[in-house]
């Protein structure tokens, strides 16, 4: 681009603009050295400025850019901004409207939609829907703007296939939602092959998001069940699973979760089926719960109750994305106190004490006390000991913080158990080489144990 700010485009208008620009030079460098001042110079170089000015508003209008995307023409310099999408800073041709009320062009905005994005480029809302809704208004403003520019722009727009989804995919996946609501053997056939394709393609999962109607078609089989009898275990896994594989990327969570038959399915499917099938709902309930608005409605769904029997039950294939679930959700106080009512601290303490999944098991004993019923019942389950002993046989530093966390508040909560605490000082000195050689949380929290311990020593001495 030429410094002057002329844009590059008609070589003829470029050739003049310079031969202007080199004319100007001389004239300002002959009214600069020259000691009286130059009238007529300056009355020139005026009109030289008033011509270069002319060429670049003339040009500004009617330069046409080669459009790479498209393979037409594209106007540039003075397009409105209002005209120009977001995402590729060009005139639109086909502007569309997204969930969150912003204007796209609509190539880029399907390929941005496409690639597994579920949020608007423009504000970050998560989209409810990638439905695309013709802008009118603004397409008839583009078009009489063109028209008073004398820019011609095409009526037609070839769209290219960049994001790997072609109209054979989209009637494919159109074909197989529709025999979800045909016989047993298409339902299992189609849900087999949705489960395989949302695996291994992110664009196949973008396409449930073009069609409000596309995940209650997918759930229709065992939605419209009145009983577990009534439909195959298979094609209930299956189904479970494709959700699960919708739910992986971040920017489906939203349309996902707030489709009001999911959740309560994926409830059901924790009581009910294969382990599979089990486990897979307990993985999809974690991977929705990563936004907070739907940690709030799977809590309210009533699923933490069933994720702590699935975890008691203690299948191998389970525990893990069980755990992992219930952490989450707990992460928000209102689930916290669900899961202390549907008995969590039992079935969890009864898990570390057989040293199962400890890690992860112990993250969440440390999330729930912060619940005065919590430590109630750790007391009365006599947690104590258990965690005194994972700190002497752990070599993970971050569950050693998180036992001497528990115990710390244990110790603050019900006093009788200092004397535990200070007999397995006495003899192991756990908490001392703990406050010594621990994070710098758990040294906070052995160092108040260990003053609190004492405290109460010199207060005996005292009486």
């Amino acid at each position: 681009m030429a410094k002057s700010g002329v844009l590059e485009g008609d070589p003829t208008m470029v050739a003049k603009a310079m031969e202007l620009k080199k004319e100007l030079q001389k004239l300002v460098k002959a009214i600069v050295d020259e000691e009286d001042v130059n009238l007529e110079a300056i009355d020139r170089a005026q009109k030289m400025m008033c011509a270069l000015k002319e060429l670049k508003l003339k040009k500004s209008v009617s330069l046409k850019l080669h459009n790479h995307h498209y393979g037409h023409e594209m106007v540039s310099g003075t397009v409105p901004e209002e005209f120009k999408c977001p995402l590729s800073k060009e005139l639109m041709r086909d502007p569309v409207i997204i969930a969150s009320g912003q204007t796209f062009d609509r190539p880029f905005i399907q390929k941005w939609l496409k690639s597994g994005n579920r949020t608007c480029p423009q504000t970050q809302q998560v989209l409810s829907h990638t439905i695309l809704t013709p802008n009118h208004l603004i397409r008839e403003m583009i078009a009489q703007w063109c028209k008073n520019h004398g820019i011609k722009l095409p009526d037609s727009i070839q769209y290219s296939n960049e994001e790997g989804v072609t109209k054979a995919d989209r009637d494919y996946f159109l074909s197989l939602l529709k025999k979800m609501s045909s016989t047993l053997s298409d339902q299992k056939e189609a849900a087999k092959e949705m489960r395989l394709l949302t695996k291994r393609m992110p664009s196949f999962r973008a396409l449930f998001g073009e069609s409000l109607d596309a995940i209650p078609k997918l759930l229709s089989p065992i939605s419209q069940s009145k009983c577990e009898r009534e439909f195959h275990p298979d094609l209930q896994e299956d189904i479970i699973t494709t959700l699960l594989n919708l739910s992986i990327h971040d920017n489906n969570k939203k349309l996902v979760a707030e489709t009001p038959m999911v959740i309560p399915l994926l409830v059901n499917a924790l009581k009910s089926g294969t382990i599979e099938t089990r486990s897979n709902a307990a993985a999809a309930l974690f991977t929705l719960s990563a936004l907070d608005s739907n940690k709030a409605l799977i809590g309210k769904s009533g699923a933490l109750k069933p994720l702590i029997d699935l975890l008691d039950e203690g299948h191998p294939l389970a525990m893990k994305d069980v755990a992992s679930a219930i952490f989450n959700l707990c992460i928000i106080h209102d689930n916290k106190s669900r899961a202390v009512r549907d008995g969590a601290v039992r079935v969890i303490l009864k898990k570390i004490t057989s040293r199962m999944h400890v890690d992860e098991l112990l993250s969440i004993v440390a999330m729930l006390s912060t619940s005065q019923k919590a430590i109630e019942e750790m007391v009365e389950l006599d947690a104590v000991p258990c965690l005194l002993s994972i700190i002497r046989e752990s070599c993970c530093a971050r569950n050693k913080e998180n036992c001497i966390a528990i115990l710390y508040t244990i110790c603050f909560s019900d006093r009788s158990k200092l004397k535990e605490m200070r007999e397995e000082e006495i003899r192991y000195r756990t908490i001392s080489q703990l406050a010594q050689n621990g994070t710098s949380r758990a040294k906070r929290k052995a160092s108040g144990i260990l003053e609190r311990m004492n405290r109460a020593v010199n207060v005996t001495h005292t009486a």
